[in-house]
């Protein structure tokens, strides 16, 4: 017996929308922060080299303890200066010995010749926060790390690097944030009001909403989530009967691929065990919530069609990403 021949419903309506541009394409990649390393992976004198983008740079720290990133390969003949070494406060090629100062420029040959003016590096926009290094795609940061509502010297917090990339590129995991269904049906979070699509408060380089939930277990939570860009997403307020501040860096080290850096934050207390005890809480709380994404995440083929009015938030940031600003001015350098 054969079975009957199921033919397709022939709606073109159906069919999936317009995939977003992807990061690369074209040669160009969004302009935003990506976490690089941690900080505590480049001591003074230290210098490190990475991949990023479609290329490669390094991150130095000198004598002043400022942590610096440019491109890795050296103009004179492409020595890769990520196995050179750090005078005082520049970098030194392990070939010929030239030195590049804090801007990138060509300070000093061995031999004495004089440093060619067009001898420079590629000098990345660098900041350091909360024990990560972030690097800006581009010359000029359109907008900074966001820091916590609690003030700094009233928090201990932790920085993680996760040891996988993901298959896909940094904008994919921020989009969940707008993503209110996500919450519900990936996280099991039940909110205990009206989706918050009127009161997500949006600038020109994110946006930001409060959330009033139950977690899983029933665990209430307060939160306020946020996006930064195409690759930071940031969350503070109580778990339970405790304050959590989260800050997740999206890495772009290959194209197509994301690596996930992590702060957690908490308030400080006299109570050294129980302060242990909460980071347990938040770190399993991290690792659950990134679990519960992974095989979504390395599998998507992200490509918006048919929406509803619960996703009237993931849709104003699907629109946010298409008109964001790429570029890639290190490419002539990093390659």
């Amino acid at each position: 017996m054969r079975s009957e021949i199921e033919l397709p419903n022939g709606n073109p309506d159906t069919r999936l929308g317009t995939l977003l541009p992807a990061e690369g394409e074209n040669g160009v990649f969004a302009e935003s922060w990506y976490p690089v390393c941690l900080s505590s992976e480049v001591q003074a004198g230290q210098i490190r080299g990475e991949t990023f983008l479609d290329g490669k740079i390094i991150i130095f720290r000198g004598e002043d303890g400022v942590a610096r990133a440019m491109s890795a390969y050296c103009p004179h003949v492409g020595a890769d200066l990520s196995v050179g070494a750090v005078v005082g406060n520049n970098v030194q090629c392990a070939f010929h010995l030239w030195e590049y100062d804090g801007s990138g420029t060509c300070v000093k040959t061995f031999i004495g010749d004089p440093a060619p003016k067009k001898a420079r590096l590629f000098k990345f926009p660098t900041q350091e926060c909360y024990g990560i290094i972030w690097v800006f795609n581009g010359e000029k940061p359109h907008w900074n790390i966001p820091e916590f509502e609690v003030p700094d010297d009233k928090i201990t917090f932790r920085s993680y690097r996760f040891p996988d990339y993901f298959n896909c590129d940094p904008w994919v995991f921020a989009a969940n944030t707008p993503d209110m269904q996500h919450f519900k049906a990936v996280h099991g979070a039940q909110f205990a009001i009206d989706d918050p699509h009127a009161n997500v408060d949006w600038d020109d380089w994110g946006f930001r909403y409060k959330i009033i939930a139950a977690h899983q277990k029933g665990i209430p939570i307060e939160w306020t989530l946020g996006i930064r860009g195409t690759s930071l997403f940031w969350q503070e307020g109580p778990y339970g009967d405790f304050w959590i501040g989260g800050l997740v860096g999206f890495g772009l080290p290959v194209v197509g691929k994301h690596e996930v850096f992590a702060v957690l934050a908490l308030e400080n207390v006299e109570d050294e065990s129980l302060v242990e005890e909460r980071f347990e809480t938040a770190e399993a709380l991290m690792h659950r919530t990134v679990g519960e994404d992974s095989d979504i995440l390395n599998t998507i083929h992200y490509r918006p069609g048919t929406l509803t009015k619960g996703d009237t938030t993931l849709s104003r940031y699907l629109k946010f990403l298409r008109a964001y600003p790429r570029s890639h001015a290190s490419g002539p350098f990093i390659k």
